[in-house]
């Protein structure tokens, strides 16, 4: 395609888009089937490029799609008009994305890290030479959140963003929320194949928040780095932390959440206590979740399959049928911005203590040096007394404040482990 040149809507009987896909993998074959069993309007699989390719050949697909190892080939081929970018990653992704982009192809991806780092530069790069960048599926799967911000709510102006966005940690807090620890549901998801073997950037928080830094520039028009953004991991919730959610009428997820506070730019992703009549509890397994916070419009909630192949497969394929029809992403006006994590919220703080006498009366003090109010004392039954467990909530306070004083706290030789302290969101 010459540069400059922008798709045109498909007519009927003009020549249809041909598709090359970059990724034969789970979702890059239930996109290749969704292509050939619905036949969408306008698109047409030309090219399958994947390493190892003979392996990965299927004998559904028809005999005229080229299948190939070689990449530069198909990206310098006048051929193909559209390449869908679905191998993840920074790198090779990233070389092949600029290089479709430079002669003028457009590029389809559900890959989150290369839009949170990079996809503005991407975005330029598409525009001056006539292409598009489209990447429905890199947040929350075939959850149609990206073009339903886009469009569907682009006469709003957002205040916040929030919502479960990584689906392994959804399953495991689920599971957790019916009474397994957390190593034993790990070990689930892994042989499930919903985490990898090391899977920190699920459980750590990593993924969530290169989706979150996405949904910043899109729906509150802030760019920012997202390792910017502070992440803490799920790894040190326990079931009793549910059991003591359920007697503060909450449950356990891993949020992701971005607003604007007085002026400032607030973002954060971790294990929150989220209350049973909120949205976010209902999600459950893999699901993911989004909720949008609108100075008109108030809440939406865009909920559903996040993950897997045939979900994420179709938003990629519902990305080239407007590509087909002439649809292209609205030009975000974002800025860059600058995060603080400086939120007043109620927390959740759980101890484990040898008990002695005068533990809470110190804790208590140390809070109120920082004029932190306590709000409840909860502690159950039948726990031996050397490594006993017990709650503290306490109202609404400064982030810093609390930190502040959890790092005094944290010197008193009680202490078995540190605090783990958790947000409340407010009802």
């Amino acid at each position: 395609m010459p540069e400059n040149e922008s798709l045109s809507p498909r007519t009927k009987g003009s020549n249809p888009l041909r598709i090359a896909l970059f990724g034969f993998g789970t979702v890059g074959s239930s996109a290749a089937r969704i292509l050939l069993e619905s036949q969408p309007e306008g698109l047409k699989l030309t090219h399958v490029a994947n390493r190892g390719v003979a392996r990965k050949k299927a004998d559904w697909v028809p005999s005229d799609v080229v299948w190939t190892e070689e990449f530069d080939a198909v990206l310098d081929s006048p051929d193909v008009d559209v390449v869908v970018e679905l191998a993840g990653g920074l790198e090779p992704a990233g070389t092949w994305v600029r290089k479709a982009l430079a002669t003028g192809k457009s590029v389809v991806t559900a890959n989150k890290k290369l839009i949170a780092y990079h996809g503005i530069e991407l975005e330029k790069l598409a525009a001056a030479h006539g292409g598009h960048l489209l990447y429905g599926a890199a947040v929350a799967g075939g959850i149609p959140v990206i073009p339903g911000i886009e469009h569907g709510l682009a006469g709003d102006r957002f205040d916040r963003v929030e919502g479960i966005l990584n689906g392994t940690c959804n399953f495991i807090l689920s599971k957790m929320e019916q009474g397994a620890e957390y190593a034993p549901v790990l070990a689930e998801a892994q042989a499930r194949g919903y985490a990898e073997a090391n899977p920190s950037e699920d459980v750590d928080g990593f993924d969530a928040r290169a989706k979150l830094s996405i949904l910043m520039r899109l729906a509150l028009k802030a760019e920012v780095n997202p390792e910017a953004i502070e992440t803490r991991p799920i790894t040190q919730v326990a079931a009793i932390d549910f059991g003591y959610a359920k007697d503060l009428n909450c449950t356990i997820r891993q949020i992701a959440r971005a607003e604007r506070v007085d002026g400032h730019l607030a973002a954060t992703v971790g294990p929150m206590l989220v209350p049973l009549q909120s949205p976010l509890a209902w999600s459950k397994g893999t699901e993911n979740m989004v909720m949008t916070t609108g100075h008109y419009g108030g809440e939406v909630v865009f909920s559903g399959h996040g993950a897997g192949g045939h979900p994420t497969a179709v938003a990629v394929v519902s990305d080239l049928v407007n590509l087909a029809h002439g649809s292209k992403r609205i030009e975000v006006a974002s800025a860059p911005a600058t995060i603080t994590t400086e939120l007043e919220v109620p927390h959740y703080i759980r101890f484990l203590v040898n008990d002695r006498p005068g533990i809470v009366a110190r804790i208590a003090t140390l809070l109120a040096t920082e004029k932190i109010n306590l709000n409840a004392i909860l502690q159950k039954p039948n726990f031996p007394l050397d490594r006993l467990p017990f709650v503290i909530t306490v109202e609404p306070c400064r982030t810093s404040a609390l930190r502040r004083a959890l790092a005094e706290i944290g010197k008193m030789e009680c202490l078995l482990e540190l605090p783990l302290d958790m947000q409340i969101l407010e009802k």
